[in-house]
């Protein structure tokens, strides 16, 4: 198992940019894919973010030239960089591991950090 807790939350003004950190429980070593999701009021969860084990990413494309996501295995951290927020950012942002071990998947997710973009 993987306790997720995801920091850096908050309100911010549009145009402005939040860190998210992710911090697990233990190594990213079986781990083959690290997202971050978000889900507004009356919307379903969705993918903003992903990093596969070899570095390969992938965005929504809401979040394209926006939103980056990071990785320091020293740390067993993951990050999500917004810049250039708007008010549709604003959601419950979560982080999520997923191992894949045959045909199983095996989702971990954090308890969920509020990100409010607004004037």
């Amino acid at each position: 198992q993987v306790q997720l807790v995801e920091s850096g939350g908050g309100l911010v003004q549009p145009g402005g940019s939040l860190r998210l950190s992710c911090a697990a429980s233990r190594s990213f070593f079986s781990i083959n894919v690290l997202g971050w999701y978000r889900q507004a009021p009356g919307k379903e969860r969705e993918l903003v973010a992903a990093m596969s084990s070899g570095g390969r990413t992938n965005y929504a494309d809401s979040v394209k030239g926006r939103f980056a996501i990071s990785r320091d295995d020293a740390k067993n951290t993951v990050y999500l960089q917004m810049n250039s927020l708007k008010p549709e950012d604003t959601a419950v942002y979560y982080c999520n591991t997923r191992e894949i071990k045959g045909s199983y998947e095996y989702d971990y997710w954090g308890q969920g950090t509020q990100v409010t973009v607004s004037s």
